[in-house]
């Protein structure tokens, strides 16, 4: 059951790590990602070094049987504590966080000192990797050295249920509720692996034995583990996928706003201060083109800017009759007549033919927020159909939407 499970909790927190490698890599020092890779890195080398093979390894490399032990639960300490650390930071002020810190720092230095203390102190035996706890069961300094580990494994995971339950009726994101909820299932259903494991401390006393259910106890201790660690992996999950649907939305807005600055960029070249690159560049290595849309939608605006002079009161009063006629509302009405004034204006200023009295666009005294500009834009660009090289003036009521 131990090697049957270990192996898929030791997935899930290897890829939380290398989720989080990234942002690691890249010189971010926030403290929670840092305590959050820990969780991940410190989980998967407590189940690297309790999985058999790499436990008989670890001892011949060592000299010590099974030393892999105290090294496995000593990262499941760390793990407990850079838990602890993790909803520190994220439900602490800084000041009483960095206490708290060092709290938790403090302990399970203690514990993890206590049990290569106690561990020394064990009977000779011959290697027991897949019973090490049954087989110790009659050993003082063993009854000691697991009273201490269980106490602190199961105080750990009680205060890290207690309080993930407790931020989660705080959160308002609905995956990070899901997610600290399901931590604090995980927590609970690894006590069942804390009980299993002092029974048998207590049954040596009073004469029962627990070795039947040591499969339970190592199904419930590496369950409620996995839930853990998928809890705390889903909201790095969250934030990558929202990354990448930003990343891709990015480029498909970029795309479909192309036709409206490249129609802008040759009528009015000097609204772009410095060539784009290649957006088959940029996707070539997978970068964001976050500035140059910002950069493109202010070039936009520039060029509209630039258009003022040639927009004919007449085309804009057309153009609104056909699109209301056409069934459009608002914010639609709105972006299509912008769209079709920036059209015949394109025309007007590639023949210099300024108006006497230019128009208003129709968004013009439109408040669009920050946030939405982009989207108002879009929709100016789903509209917008690029003149004819070279149409003449008199044919733009011709050309107008029907």
């Amino acid at each position: 059951m131990k090697d049957l499970l270990h192996p898929l909790c030791l997935a899930i927190a290897s890829a939380g790590f290398l989720f989080l490698l990234r942002d690691l890599g890249k010189g971010r020092r926030d403290a929670s990602v840092v305590a959050l890779s820990l969780v991940f890195l410190s989980s998967a080398l407590s189940f690297v070094f309790s999985i058999t093979p790499v436990w008989v390894r670890v001892d011949h490399f060592f000299g010590v049987t099974n030393i892999a032990a105290p090294i496995a639960q000593s990262c499941v300490i760390a793990v407990l504590v850079f838990q602890m650390n993790l909803l520190a930071h994220w439900g602490k002020p800084p000041a009483k966080a960095r206490r708290r810190i060092r709290c938790h720092a403090i302990a399970g230095t203690a514990v993890i000192a206590g049990l290569f203390t106690l561990f020394a102190m064990l009977s000779p035996a011959v290697q027991q990797p897949t019973s090490f706890a049954l087989y110790y069961a009659h050993d003082p300094f063993y009854k000691a050295y697991l009273t201490l580990y269980i106490s602190a494994y199961a105080a750990g995971e009680i205060l890290l249920a207690r309080a993930c339950w407790t931020y989660a009726r705080r959160a308002q994101d609905v995956w990070l509720v899901r997610s600290l909820r399901m931590v604090a299932v995980g927590a609970s259903i690894t006590l069942v692996y804390s009980a299993i494991r002092l029974s048998a401390l207590v049954g040596e006393v009073v004469g029962f034995s627990v070795h039947s259910l040591d499969p339970i106890a190592w199904a419930c201790g590496d369950i409620g583990a996995a839930l853990t660690l998928i809890g705390f992996f889903l909201p790095t999950l969250a934030a990558r996928v929202r990354n990448v649907r930003g990343w891709v939305s990015g480029h498909l807005a970029y795309r479909r706003l192309g036709p409206l600055w490249e129609a802008m960029h040759r009528a009015v070249p000097s609204i772009v201060l410095m060539e784009p690159p290649s957006q088959l560049a940029e996707l070539a290595r997978l970068r964001s083109v976050d500035f140059l849309l910002y950069r493109r939608g202010v070039e936009i605006r520039d060029g509209q800017i630039e258009l003022r002079p040639y927009l004919d009161p007449d085309v804009r009063e057309a153009a609104e009759q056909q699109r209301r006629a056409q069934g459009l509302t608002e914010p639609d009405l709105t972006a299509a007549v912008t769209a079709d004034q920036i059209h015949h204006a394109l025309i007007r200023k590639e023949h210099r033919q300024p108006v006497d009295t230019p128009a208003e666009y129709a968004d013009e005294r439109l408040p669009v927020p920050p946030k939405q500009e982009s989207q108002h834009l879009l929709r100016i660009a789903s509209f917008f159909t690029p003149p004819m090289p070279s149409q003449p003036v008199h044919q733009q009521k011709a050309n107008a939407p029907q």
